[in-house]
């Protein structure tokens, strides 16, 4: 579907109206996401006792999950539903599961090996150890039901972040008819509220989570969600029609001569919750089935670019297939910060700010932050080098982004040289982490969409994006399982010993700062092959 002008009365500040509708939707469902992303590995491991391994497993099928489905519910709207049935389903689903995250039940217990019981327990099997009974080993009793509660949650949201997240940013484009100059604006201040959204969330539900209880955190995100719901619903006039299905009388269409198939996609959708809720507590099936759909999807782009485009297309084929790949490395390192990073700010940062001790989890606010900051000093760098034939090629800028996520750990590295008295680490070297960070997301990031535009095949640039967002869901799995180099095992370490849990986090972020600088020198070393295989495309 095609955009179409509308009436300059339904301008605001120079834009349609229902960009904002957009952007506010936007906005609360990266509050609702942001907000309960930063509380998860946390939650696992603070209250249901999970270890560190195990919470990492969770948190990283849940990630791969969500950058994964998209793929899916961009196909089904653009076939079937059209963005705003998929948009409004996709709302319903984040909200359910954002809802039932506030559930918390039981907090697990554990008793340790040695421990004579006063009482008798049932263990999570249904077996029973009577009272006086001395454990051989260390025990964790946790609430399966609200597990498994939880595990339905993350189920929803990933299905809900599925349909929605594709579809509102390709409304925001058919608000605006071909051609027109304010699209690129539009995007910026959509994209905009990503980053507000993501800030607060963080801020917010973070602070509640760990202060007040996790239910107050998770129930926050649900509540920005059904904000972001009703703010779309009764906008929806602000859309005049563009993101309606190309072909309603489909949808109308009876599979089996009793279902409609509109009706048929909902209700598969609903049953692929329980396929979903399986995986999201098995990992390593999550990790296969990306590996191989992005394989095949690598090598498709290869052969069609091969066999049905000219030579100049497949040699930049080859270019954006390698540039993908190198986006695995970025990401792999970038999502620390819902992992170790986190985790880190827990158990060994000095969070003590003018009295006001900041959460573990507030420090993922700094990202959203940064970038609201430095995102459009940083696209004007880039127009001022321009000006002066020094602004560099794709790769190049590939291999800076890379290499300053690498510096980002470098910080942490040099950082617990200079502990304070209690052997905790400044919070500033986490701050500068995360700056480096940002600065690598944007200088790569960015450029990396637009390339996937410029580099694919006309007629295969959807596919080309949804490989470029299967490397992304890659990069959140390979990020937990690298994550895991540093885990500590809470039943059995230690716990006060915090010399030793440094110790064991800087061999992680030193191997991830050598990983991050040696994949950025090695692009901008075959960068000038890349560009050449570019064909002149900026």
């Amino acid at each position: 579907m095609t955009a179409i002008s509308v009436n300059s009365s339904d301008n605001l500040f120079g834009h349609p109206k229902g960009l904002y509708v957009c952007f506010a939707t936007e906005l609360w469902e990266r509050f609702s996401f942001y907000g309960m992303k930063y509380l998860l590995l946390l939650y696992l491991t603070k209250y249901h006792l999970f270890s560190d391994g195990a919470g990492l497993e969770i948190l990283g099928s849940y990630a791969g999950l969500v950058y994964a489905l998209p793929v899916i519910g961009g196909v089904l709207a653009d076939r079937y539903l059209g963005m705003r049935k998929a948009v409004l389903f996709g709302g319903i689903l984040l909200c359910l599961g954002h809802l039932l995250m506030a559930y918390e039940g039981h907090q697990a217990i554990q008793y340790d090996a040695g421990t004579i019981l006063q009482s008798a327990i049932t263990l999570t099997d249904g077996s029973v150890l009577a009272a006086g009974t001395q454990l051989q080993e260390t025990i964790k009793i946790q609430d399966v039901a609200a597990l498994n509660v939880f595990y339905f949650a993350l189920a929803l949201i990933v299905t809900g972040v599925g349909f929605l997240k594709p579809n509102i940013s390709t409304i925001v484009g058919q608000l605006y008819p071909e051609g027109d100059p304010r699209r690129d604006s539009g995007f910026t201040i959509f994209y905009m509220g990503i980053n507000v959204g993501s800030f607060f969330a963080t801020i917010i539900c973070g602070y509640l989570g760990e202060t007040y209880g996790w239910g107050y955190g998770f129930g926050a995100a649900g509540i920005g969600m059904l904000v972001g719901l009703v703010t779309f619903i009764r906008g929806q006039k602000y859309l005049h029609g563009l993101a309606e299905p190309t072909n309603p009388e489909v949808l109308e269409e009876k599979v089996g001569g009793f279902i409609k198939k509109e009706h048929l996609i909902y209700l598969a959708s609903i049953a692929s919750l329980s396929v979903i809720w399986l995986m999201v507590q098995h990992e390593p099936f999550v990790f296969m089935a990306q590996q191989t759909l992005l394989v095949i999807a690598g090598i498709g782009l290869l052969a069609y670019s091969l066999l049905k485009g000219t030579r100049e297309e497949f040699h930049r084929m080859i270019v954006l297939v390698i540039l993908i790949a190198s986006t695995i490395i970025f990401w792999a390192l970038f999502e620390q910060s819902a992992g170790s990073m986190t985790l880190y700010a827990d158990r060994v940062v000095d969070r003590e700010f003018n009295g006001f001790e900041i959460t573990a989890s507030q420090f993922g606010s700094l990202n959203a932050g940064f970038i609201m900051m430095l995102s459009l000093p940083i696209a004007a760098l880039w127009v001022w080098l321009e000006k002066f034939k020094l602004n560099p090629n794709t790769p190049v800028k590939f291999g800076l982004g890379i290499i300053q996520v690498g510096l980002g750990f470098g910080a942490l590295v040099v950082g617990v040289q200079y502990p304070n008295e209690a052997g905790q680490i400044s919070m500033w070297w986490l701050v500068l982490a995360y700056l480096l960070h940002t600065t690598g997301e944007l200088c790569l990031s960015p450029v990396g969409l637009s390339a996937v535009t410029k580099l694919a095949v006309h007629r295969v640039v959807g596919m080309a994006m949804g490989t470029w967002f299967l490397a992304t869901a890659l990069a959140e799995t390979v990020a937990m399982r690298l994550g895991k180099m540093a885990a500590i095992d809470t039943a059995s370490a230690d716990t006060g010993d915090i010399a030793s849990i440094i110790s064991t986090y800087t061999e992680l972020f030193q191997f991830l700062m050598y990983v991050g600088i040696g994949v950025g020198i090695f692009m901008i070393a075959i960068s000038p092959i890349l560009k050449k295989g570019m064909h002149g495309v900026k």
